[in-house]
């Protein structure tokens, strides 16, 4: 009798084992019961901004890929310190430049007053990021939701983990790697560079100083150097001055990106990385040759493995009141 008590009793935890592990995954229709209309709230929050404002596709897509590098995607990027000394992801440089954080504070307040305590930062994210490039143009993909938030925020990591603009191929591979993410992966969300813009400082020194001695990277074409320098950053410490990472498709999610790339006008010390790695190559060239509609699928099976990256769920980490701090 006491070993059959004692099966049942592990057999119950077993059975509560599984459903906890089974309440903490991420899964399509999370708020159905909760929240019904969470997701189009998002989606219709969206729709009414994105045309006045085409660029916000691209301040959310950074966002978020900077978000899932630094302790998983958890909106531990929208954190505000609290103190002066208080060092949060924000402030680390690599998201000095990110925008979009006023635009999920809108999200979050549209759920907050339908479905209060419900939806997580993290999730609005994900969403808003898919529904902002469906919304131009671009490709879709399924975002199974039930993230939960982080309550942690940190400088250090969000200056060590993000992949830098300057990175070469070593490094991006390695940060990617760190994240379960492979070569195929680095070379499909670099495809993101098709949308929005950057500042000068971010790859000036390609331009004026690429080896300490008033150089400029060879393996940037000369002429779109000499061009950049004449008619855009016209100096090193040019830190305000943005150019299109795609020009004259800045808003438009395409293959461009991967025929600039190949052209050596890539802006990014970390594009021009893409041809130096024979495997990497390969996806760059068969992206610029091949079809959209292909490129799209497999962007979007990109998006949504890197949108599983080290997520919160179940009774781990919080939903947030306010997305920009801890409760």
């Amino acid at each position: 009798m006491a070993k059959f008590g004692l099966a049942l009793v592990m057999m119950i935890l077993v059975i509560q084992g599984f459903v906890r592990f089974s309440e903490a995954q991420l899964k399509m229709g999370f708020y159905d019961q909760t929240c019904p209309y969470a997701e189009k709230i998002v989606q219709d929050v969206v729709n009414q901004h994105i045309h006045n404002a085409p660029s916000l596709a691209a301040g959310l897509i950074r966002m978020h890929f900077h978000d899932c590098f630094v302790r998983g995607c958890d909106g531990s990027i929208l954190i505000n310190a609290t103190s002066s000394n208080q060092q949060v992801e924000k402030l680390a440089p690599p998201n000095l430049t990110v925008r979009g954080f006023d635009f999920i504070d809108k999200v979050k307040s549209a759920l907050e007053s339908k479905c209060p305590g419900i939806v997580s930062c993290a999730d609005i994210i994900t969403l808003a990021t898919r529904d902002s490039i469906v919304a131009i143009g671009g490709p879709t993909w399924n975002v199974p939701t039930g993230r939960r938030d982080g309550r942690i925020s940190n400088f250090a990591e969000a200056r060590n983990n993000i992949p830098p603009p300057f990175g070469n191929f070593t490094t991006l591979i390695t940060l990617f790697g760190n994240q379960g993410l492979d070569v195929k992966d680095l070379v499909l969300l670099s495809g993101a560079h098709t949308i929005g813009v950057s500042h000068c400082s971010s790859f000036s020194n390609r331009l004026f100083n690429f080896t300490g001695v008033g150089d400029q990277d060879p393996s940037m074409d000369s002429e779109y150097v000499d061009n950049l320098k004449s008619r855009r950053c016209l100096a090193l410490a040019d830190n305000t001055t943005t150019v299109e990472m795609d020009p004259g498709s800045r808003n438009t999610f395409d293959l461009s990106y991967y025929r600039l790339v190949l052209k050596r006008r890539g802006l990014f010390e970390s594009d021009a990385a893409l041809t130096m790695n024979p495997a990497a190559l390969a996806q760059v060239k068969r992206f610029s040759g091949g079809s959209e509609q292909e490129f799209f699928a497999e962007f979007s099976k990109s998006m949504e493995k890197m949108g599983r990256i080290g997520v919160k769920t179940g009774s781990d980490g919080e939903i947030r009141r306010t997305c920009a701090f801890v409760n």
